[in-house]
C-alpha cells in the first residue's frame, strides 16, 4: 500500500531516496539497490585511472573493473549470455557503493571511530564460502574464495569494515523515528479519497477494416523494421562420436581375469578376524601373574582382577591384524594372530607397558573363489579396456588435428561415425525442419560448435558421464540477418495492418479525449467518433483500494487517480490492443480523522521511509564533509570501454 501511496505523493517525506549502502558481501556479493550522490565535480587534478576521490583516497578504474567483473559473473548465473552492456545500468550504483564505502571509512577515521581487527576477522568468518568441511573458518577455503571473487584480503576487509561502520554509525541515525499524528493524517486522508469517472475503450481490431498493404507498403515497412525480423546465426554442425559404440567389441579375456584375480588375492581371499582381550600393566611381575592365571583357565578380566587399578583390561572384537597392530604395535599383533583360539600370549613389552593377550575367538570372513569373482572382474576389466580404447582413439584424433588435419581427415583415420545437422540455431532448432531434433547424447557438442570460428580446427569435447567424446566442427555458418521478405510476407503484412490500425485507433482516442476535455460528455464524444465503439462504462474507487490491490492495477483506474476533476486523457491498453480514454467526473476528499486506526497504521508505515530519509541525509552530509570528487571524464571513458567489450 505504501509503495503506491509514496509514488503518487509529492511531499518530501513521501519521496523515497534510497540510501547508499555497501555491496552485500555476506549475502554472496550481490549488488544492493543503491544510488550515487557524488558531488559531480569534474575531477581536476585526478589521473586518468582515478574515477573518484574521497578524503584524499582514490577509487581507481582497476578496483571498479574488478567490481564490474564480479557483477557480470553474478548476472551470468541467471543469464549466461549477459555482457557488460546488459549490466551497465549497475555502473553508477557500484561506483556509488565504492565511493560511499570510502567516505564512511574516512569519516570514521576522522572522528576516531575505529574497529578492532578481531571484529573484522569475525565478519570474514561469517562468510559461508570461508568455512571448511567442519563448518569452521578455513584459511584454505578463504583463499579459494578470494580467488573466485577476484579480490584481495585488503579489499574484503575494507568491504566488511564499511558494512560494520554503516550498521554502527548510520543505523542509530534512522533508528525508531517518530511520526506525529499531524504528519500522518494528510496521507491517511489521501488514501480515503474517492473518485468517480468514465472510461471508453477503443479496440484496435475495430480499425483494421479495409487495410490492405501494397507491395511498396510492405517493402517500406520491412526496410524500416529489419531488426524485428532478425534470424539468429545458423550453422551446419558436424559431430563425430567417440564413445561406447566404437569400442563395443572389446572385452576382457579369461586370461586377463585369471591374471587379475591372482594379482589381487588379498582383495578376493578370505580374511581372518579375531576377538581379543588384553591387559596392560606397568611391570613384568604383575603381567606374569596375570598370564599364569589366564593360562590356568580364568578369563583375562578375572586374571587381572587382583592387580586392581594397575591393570587396564579391554576387549576388541572382529579385529584384523593390520587394525590391531596399529593400536597395540606390530610385535604384540604378530604374537596375538599366531596363537590359536583360547591361547594366551605374553607378557610382551610394548610402548604402553607389559601386555597379556587372550584370543577369545577366531573366524574367517568374506573371500571369493575365482569362479565367484569372475563376472565382477570381467566387467571391471572390460570397462577399463573400453575406456582406454576410447582414450586411445581420442589421442589419435587429437594428434591428427595438432598435425594440421581437417575434420574429415582427423575422423576418417579412425573411421568415426559423423552426424551432420541441417542449418540449426544455437538452441538446436531448425527453421527449415520444425521436427528436427539433435540426439540427446550429442547436445553437449552444440554450444562448442557455435563458439568456434568457421576456420578454427576441430575441437574434441566431452559428452559427459560415460558417453564418451565428440569431435566438433562447423561445416557452414550463416550470419544473423533479417529473414527474406518473401519468406515472412504474411507476418510483415499482419504487422503492417496492426501498425496502421493502431495509428487509426490512437487518432480516434485523441479526438475523443480532446472533446471530452472540452466539456462534452465522454459518451457523446465516443458517439461522435463515427466508429461503433463499445459503450462508455462508469468507474469508481477509493485510493486505498488501488493501493491495496494485489494484482496489477488496470490503466483506466490508474489514470482515474492521476487527473484533476473534469479532465480527461488517453492511455494505451498495452500489448497493442488499443487505447482507453478516461474522464474524472467527481473527486471526494477523504477525512482520516474519522478513522484514527488508519492514521496509526500510516504512522507505522511512514517510519521506514523517514528512517531512510534520515540515513540518506546523514550519508549526504558525510560525503560533503569528506569532499567526494568525481572524475567525469575517466568515468565516461570507462563506461565506453566496458560497453564496447574492452
Amino acid at each position: 500500500m505504501l509503495t503506491f501511496f509514496r509514488r503518487v505523493s509529492k511531499s518530501k517525506v513521501g519521496t523515497v531516496i534510497m540510501a547508499a549502502v555497501l555491496i552485500a558481501i555476506l549475502a554472496g556479493f550481490a549488488i544492493a539497490d543503491i544510488s550515487n550522490f557524488g558531488s559531480g565535480k569534474l575531477g581536476f587534478g585526478m589521473g586518468s585511472s582515478t574515477l573518484a576521490k574521497v578524503g584524499g583516497q582514490p577509487v581507481g578504474d582497476r578496483e571498479m573493473s574488478d567490481a564490474m567483473q564480479r557483477r557480470l559473473q553474478q548476472a551470468r548465473e541467471q543469464n549466461p549470455q549477459a555482457d557488460y552492456r546488459s549490466i551497465m545500468g549497475d555502473f553508477e550504483k557500484i561506483l556509488g557503493a565504492l565511493t560511499d564505502s570510502r567516505a564512511l571509512i574516512a569519516f570514521a577515521d576522522k572522528t576516531g571511530f575505529h574497529l578492532s581487527k578481531r571484529l573484522v576477522d569475525a565478519g570474514i568468518a561469517e562468510i559461508p564460502q570461508t568455512r571448511g568441511l567442519n563448518g569452521q573458518f578455513s584459511e584454505q577455503a578463504y583463499q579459494g574464495f578470494l580467488q573466485q571473487q577476484r579480490m584481495s584480503d585488503a579489499q574484503v576487509r575494507q568491504i566488511i569494515t564499511s558494512g560494520l561502520l554503516e550498521r554502527m554509525i548510520t543505523g542509530p541515525v534512522g533508528a525508531n523515528p517518530r511520526v506525529s499524528v499531524g504528519q500522518a493524517s494528510p496521507y491517511a486522508s489521501m488514501l480515503l479519497e474517492a473518485r468517480e469517472g468514465e472510461a471508453a475503450t477503443i479496440p484496435v481490431e475495430l480499425f483494421k477494416a479495409g487495410l490492405k498493404p501494397t507491395d511498396a507498403d510492405l517493402q517500406r515497412y520491412y526496410s524500416a523494421n529489419r531488426p524485428r525480423y532478425m534470424v539468429p546465426e545458423q550453422r551446419v554442425i558436424r559431430i563425430a562420436s567417440v564413445g561406447p559404440d566404437q569400442v563395443a567389441g572389446i572385452a576382457a579375456s579369461d586370461q586377463d581375469v585369471v591374471a587379475y584375480y591372482n594379482a589381487n588375492k588379498a582383495t578376493y581371499g578370505a580374511k581372518e578376524v579375531r576377538t581379543l582381550s588384553q591387559a596392560v600393566v606397568p611391570d613384568q611381575a604383575t603381567a606374569n601373574a596375570i598370564a599364569a592365571r589366564a593360562k590356568s583357565g580364568a578369563t583375562l578380566a578375572a586374571a587381572a582382577a587382583p592387580a586392581g587399578a594397575n591393570a587396564a583390561v579391554t576387549t576388541v572384537a572382529n579385529q584384523n591384524r593390520a587394525a590391531y597392530g596399529s593400536a597395540a604395535g606390530d610385535r604384540v599383533a604378530a604374537a596375538a594372530f599366531a596363537a590359536p583360539a583360547g591361547g594366551v600370549v605374553g607378557p610382551l613389552q610394548s610402548d604402553f607397558g607389559w601386555v597379556v593377550v587372550k584370543v577369545d575367538s577366531v573366524k574367517t570372513e568374506g573371500g571369493k573363489t575365482l569362479d565367484q569373482a569372475r563376472s565382477e572382474i570381467a566387467a571391471k576389466l572390460t570397462a577399463d579396456k573400453r575406456k582406454a580404447a576410447i582414450e586411445d582413439i581420442v589421442d589419435k584424433v587429437q594428434t591428427a588435428i595438432d598435425d594440421g588435419a581437417n575434420f574429415a581427415e582427423a575422423v576418417g583415420q579412425s573411421k568415426l561415425p559423423v552426424t551432420t545437422t541441417p542449418l540449426v540455431q544455437a538452441n538446436g532448432t531448425s527453421r527449415s525442419d520444425a521436427g528436427y531434433k539433435l540426439r540427446e547424447e550429442l547436445k553437449p557438442a552444440l554450444a562448442p560448435g557455435f563458439e568456434m570460428a568457421a576456420n578454427d580446427p576441430p575441437e574434441i569435447v566431452s559428452l559427459g558421464a560415460d558417453k564418451g567424446y565428440a569431435v566438433v566442427s562447423p561445416a557452414e555458418v550463416v550470419a544473423a540477418a533479417p529473414a527474406p521478405l518473401a519468406s515472412i510476407r504474411d507476418r510483415v503484412a499482419a504487422d503492417w495492418i496492426n501498425g496502421q490500425a493502431l495509428q487509426r485507433a490512437q487518432a480516434a482516442a485523441d479526438a475523443i479525449g480532446k472533446k471530452a476535455a472540452g466539456g462534452m460528455s465522454l459518451a457523446e464524444a465516443v458517439k461522435s467518433s463515427g466508429t461503433a465503439l463499445p459503450p462508455v462504462r462508469p468507474i469508481a474507487a477509493r485510493r486505498i483500494q488501488i493501493a491495496m490491490s494485489q494484482g496489477e492495477v488496470p490503466p483506466p483506474m490508474k489514470l482515474l487517480f492521476s487527473l484533476a476533476q473534469g479532465k480527461s486523457r488517453m492511455v494505451p491498453a498495452g500489448q497493442g490492443r488499443g487505447f482507453f480514454v478516461v474522464k474524472v467526473n467527481k473527486v471526494v476528499p477523504g477525512n482520516a480523522l474519522l478513522q484514527p486506526s488508519l492514521i496509526a497504521r500510516m504512522q507505522n508505515e511512514l517510519q521506514p521511509a523517514i528512517s531512510q530519509d534520515y540515513t540518506t541525509e546523514f550519508m549526504a552530509a558525510v560525503r560533503a564533509e569528506m569532499k567526494v570528487e568525481r572524475n567525469e571524464g575517466a568515468i565516461q571513458a570507462m563506461k565506453q570501454r566496458l560497453a564496447s567489450g574492452g
